[in-house]
């Protein structure tokens, strides 16, 4: 007989199935987003996000870009009367601007293809 799981675990197990499940939802959204009627807005935008994250774009265009996106997401927030910044608190789902900090400030290495075109090894 398996022993017991504490509640913590049981904690830490519901948080991750709803991690995953927030996660396969919002990868469903994004693939209507790219197959909808702006695809062409959307597919530009997640190259731009792409490239901001990998290591071409330097940390100060990273943060100007995230300073620029969270302005825009707090004006259009501000313009619907709800609260300037809306942060999740934990356990809840990411806001956008969240999201779009995770994506741009974590750095992606260069592709081997790319540091190394010709395959030659080092």
């Amino acid at each position: 007989m398996a022993p017991r799981k504490s509640e913590k675990e049981k904690e830490l197990a519901d948080r991750e199935r709803l991690t995953r499940m927030s996660r396969r939802y919002h990868a469903e959204q994004l693939e209507q987003a790219l197959a909808g009627i702006h695809s062409d807005v959307m597919t530009r935008l997640m190259a731009q996000l792409e490239d901001l994250r990998s290591a071409r774009a330097l940390a100060d265009t990273r943060a100007i870009a995230l300073f620029e996106i969270n302005r825009a997401i707090t004006a259009l927030r501000e313009r619907q009367k709800l609260p300037p910044i809306n942060d999740a608190l934990p356990g809840e789902p990411l806001t956008a601007f969240q999201i779009i900090r995770e994506i741009i400030t974590k750095v992606s290495p260069p592709s081997r293809e790319k540091a190394n075109p010709k395959g030659v090894s080092g």
